[in-house]
């Protein structure tokens, strides 16, 4: 009678190593908070490229994901800035302004939203004020910033209305949310003692916490012309300037230019 061969044990195979995501792969599920993706995305590759799949396409899918979720939050962001009319950097004809080339690639940069420094531009009416505050904030929200724009304004009847409802502290609050607060056209009305308070509550605020950018015709030293309280305009003017760029423009109004050059040309007939 023939013996049954002996038993012998056998080792585990062990199963093959998975290798890690590749970093844009393992970036963008992070960012899209798909932690059971992510998760089994090593062996689900690993599959993939047994039965011939294409990886590629999986990352493909997460890059379309991410590109139309940021294009659905500057929507969003640009919406809730409130711009009154829609201007960029790129139509803004640095050549033809007062402003340096220098300075103006500096502010584009953003990089002085980014280390929450101020900006302040002064000079007349039609000189490019509000169109690079609206641009740069335009360019801040594109890179992924919350901006909220006001005339003066606007902005002091907002938070007088906060004082009607006891909610001024929670609308400052709120103002605070966003990376750049732009505030144009400052000293066009003269603000009252109560009008005064509420900017200097909202300036002190955002004093090292927040990028504000301020657009006013009046140079600083003229500033008690719309600022009643001395004390108050210089505690305003002390935190504003601290950590600032201060640009200041001259020239012709570029409106006035383009009303004259348009009057100019030959009517048809």
């Amino acid at each position: 009678m023939t013996k049954p061969p002996p038993v012998t044990a056998t080792e585990p195979v062990a199963p093959p190593s998975v290798p890690p995501l590749a970093a844009d792969l393992d970036a963008g599920l992070r960012r899209l908070k798909l932690a059971a993706v992510r998760r089994t995305a090593p062996e689900v590759l690993i599959t993939a490229r047994t039965q011939r799949w294409t990886p590629r396409k999986s990352c493909t899918l997460i890059e379309t994901e991410l590109a139309a979720r940021d294009a659905s939050n500057v929507v969003n962001r640009l919406k809730a800035a409130a711009f009154p009319v829609p201007k960029t950097l790129e139509s803004f004809d640095v050549a033809a302004s007062s402003i340096q080339p220098k300075v103006f690639d500096y502010l584009s940069s953003l990089e002085w939203i980014r280390t929450r420094q101020n900006l302040a531009i002064i000079g007349p009416a039609g000189t490019g004020k509000s169109h690079t505050l609206i641009g740069l904030g335009t360019a801040a929200i594109h890179a992924g910033h919350k901006v909220r724009y006001f005339t003066a304004a606007d902005l002091i009847e907002t938070l007088y209305r906060g004082l009607a409802d006891n909610t001024v502290g929670k609308i400052i609050e709120s103002l605070l949310r966003v990376d750049l607060i732009i505030l144009d056209e400052l000293g066009f009305a003269p603000l009252d003692d109560t009008g005064t308070q509420l900017l200097f509550r909202l300036v002190a605020g955002a004093y090292e916490r927040r990028s504000l950018a301020i657009g006013s015709h009046w140079p600083f030293e003229q500033w008690g012309r719309f600022l009643p309280e001395q004390t108050t305009a210089v505690s305003i003017l002390d935190r504003l300037l601290h950590h600032a760029t201060v640009v200041i423009t001259d020239g012709d109004s570029y409106r006035m230019k383009d009303a004259k050059h348009r009057k100019e040309q030959p009517t048809p007939s």
